[in-house]
């Protein structure tokens, strides 16, 4: 899809490096699809629906999360309450009476120890002070500025198959973007080839709307002629001049058409509309037709519609929104891993030091009672998807209608060309009587008239025939989906 795109934009630009005077059938198809903007925005959701499958196919993969963190709080978390930081901090002080007590009773016993008792109180009691404070700034938790950080990874083990499924409605998706392109790429084609055409019915019928101004001038000038040699009266020479007038609106109002048209074709080819074009079928004396088969098979144009297509793949999306919405309410297993880093840290007491541990475990998530929630969207999921389905069976019923119709409209196209062909053949011969008549002087002014006008419509209607054949072509080709 992607190469044909590519293909239809340099094809484009070939043709805008040539001043864009002189189109084909082919290179406006070319310009068309490569300018048309609705078709860039659907090549554009090809592309998200691309990615979206690919973000999709992640979800089977493990997760990788790394998250940080820093507290700053007004108070550190304390070990001790007061009462035991106080006692802590005097605890030489506090003990001085009780060891007091016991060197006097060791002073009694042995006096001669009186030096030595007396040197160890001495050094004793704030030994056990110090000690005290030691302990105190020890048991410090120093966590008013708190550091924290974590590698979490996350690897779904069962999600009651919603990964499953919304890989599945993805896909699906991703091909239901390829077929709307794929259709509008249909309605642009069938969009320029009916411009075309139309601009070629129009150049042909001002030729012949122009042939038609000089066969009335001629007749005009020989009326005159025999209205100064009397043999011709000048109502006849009235008659003649009222249709040389309508004669000369109706060659403007076919070149204020053409113009339109030729507009109308720039625009969709993303020309500007002022710009000069020629078309390569201009200049054909007859617009060539095929010859196309009215017979048809049904299952190519339920093989081939886009819009069948894309139906089946809602019909298929909903399915697997069915799925998604059962798996809401379906346990979840998935197995969880960290590493976890803190400053302080509390494996060798309180440090300001970065350490960190792992663990692993399973998570598992199991819904309980929501109150029928899950059944009633599971219901009305069901419902969506039977909605779709229902919508395709009506568009293969509609499509049937719409081949057969289009079939019908080709048969008819080709009787009409038929017909017109033999009465433009008869309206010619009768001009050429009448005219040679008129110039005997057998056939009145009115009957040439007549015959002018039966000849004008009769190649007007060839034209038109013409036309139809090759639209009826384009229509049916692009009912059975055919159209390339």
């Amino acid at each position: 899809m992607k190469k044909v795109f590519l293909l239809t934009i340099l094809l484009s630009l070939t043709f805008i490096g040539k001043a864009q005077n002189f189109l084909s059938l082919d290179s406006c198809r070319a310009l068309a699809l490569a300018n048309n903007k609705d078709l860039l925005i659907s090549n554009e959701k090809i592309n998200a629906a691309h990615y979206q499958r690919k973000a999709a196919f992640t979800n089977y993969l493990p997760n990788f999360s790394a998250t940080g963190a820093y507290m700053r709080n007004q108070k550190e978390f304390s070990l001790l309450n007061n009462d035991q930081k106080a006692a802590l901090s005097g605890l030489g002080t506090n003990l001085a009476g009780p060891i007091q007590q016991v060197a006097t009773g060791i002073i009694a016993t042995h006096p001669d120890l009186e030096p030595l008792i007396s040197s160890l109180s001495g050094k004793l009691l704030p030994a056990l002070d110090q000690a005290g404070n030691s302990l105190v700034d020890a048991l410090r938790t120093d966590t008013r500025n708190v550091y924290a950080g974590a590698i979490t990874l996350t690897q779904p083990l069962y999600m009651g198959g919603k990964i499953r499924a919304y890989n599945k409605i993805t896909k699906y998706a991703e091909e239901l973007a390829q077929q709307q392109h794929h259709g509008g790429m249909q309605e642009v084609i069938m969009s320029t080839d009916q411009a075309y055409w139309q601009v070629i019915s129009l150049v042909n019928k001002k030729k012949l709307a122009e042939g038609y101004l000089k066969l009335l001038q001629q007749l005009d000038s020989d009326v005159e002629k025999m209205i100064n040699e009397g043999v011709a009266t000048k109502a006849d020479g009235l008659s003649v001049r009222v249709k040389v007038n309508e004669a000369e609106m109706t060659l403007t109002k076919v070149e204020d058409g053409l113009s339109l048209a030729r507009m109308l074709l720039c625009q969709l080819c993303g020309i500007d509309l002022s710009s000069p074009i020629t078309l390569a079928d201009e200049n054909m004396e007859d617009i060539p037709l095929l010859t196309t088969d009215p017979h048809f098979n049904l299952s190519t144009a339920y093989e081939n519609r886009p819009e069948i297509r894309s139906l089946e793949l809602a019909t298929q999306i909903y399915k697997q929104k069915v799925n998604v919405t059962r798996a809401e309410h379906l346990p979840s297993i998935a197995l969880m891993g960290n590493y976890m880093v803190t400053n302080p840290s509390v494996f060798n007491s309180f440090e300001n030091k970065f350490k960190g541990m792992w663990n692993v475990g399973v998570m598992v998530q199991i819904p309980i009672w929501h109150w029928g929630e899950g059944i009633y969207k599971t219901k009305a999921a069901k419902a969506e998807a039977r909605i779709a389905q229902y919508q395709l069976q009506d568009a293969r019923e509609k499509i049937e209608l719409q081949v057969n119709q289009a079939a019908f409209k080709v048969k008819e196209a080709g009787k009409k060309l038929v017909m017109s062909s033999k009465n433009m053949e008869k309206a010619e011969e009768n001009l050429r009587y009448a005219t040679l008549g008129f110039k005997e002087g057998v056939i009145a002014t009115s009957n040439v008239l007549e015959a002018q006008t039966a000849w004008l419509s009769a190649h007007s209607e060839k034209i038109d025939a013409q036309i139809d054949v090759k639209l009826t072509e384009i229509y049916l080709k692009k009912s059975l989906g055919t159209l390339k």
